[in-house]
């Protein structure tokens, strides 16, 4: 089964926005990472697209209360997954993603990230 259109571009558009991000195909599959750890993938489980997060064991444990989650296979209990092949909410793909950077990214990159300015879009108002 393939992805919806446009998911693993928009994980990589998301991902390569954090400070000092890059992307490698690593073990078939594209890997995220902050300076040289990874932080996200985009890949194949049981034939299935997914993207894998990389956590602290508590907010593991609980996405895995949530039926669309599952342990990531090599994980050790620090990843977890997220079908791909289904619609997704990219408020909290988003939200994971920077918990996975802040988890492995270095101290000089978070304070990158957290000095970025925040970029709001509000809607046009019609005269």
């Amino acid at each position: 089964m393939t992805p919806p259109v446009g998911v693993l571009q928009r994980l990589r558009q998301l991902c390569l926005s954090f400070p000092e991000t890059s992307e490698r195909s690593s073990w078939g599959h594209p890997n995220f990472r902050a300076g040289k750890k990874t932080f996200a993938a985009f890949e194949r489980v049981k034939g299935r697209p997914s993207i894998a997060f990389r956590l602290d064991r508590p907010d593991v444990d609980r996405l895995m209360r949530r039926k669309m989650f599952f342990a990531t296979p090599y994980g050790r209990g620090l990843w977890i997954s997220v079908w791909a092949d289904v619609p997704l909410d990219w408020g909290a793909i988003s939200d994971l993603l920077e918990r996975s950077y802040r988890v492995v990214a270095l101290k000089r990159m978070i304070a990158a990230l957290d000095s970025k300015p925040v970029s709001i879009t509000l809607p046009s108002r019609r005269p």
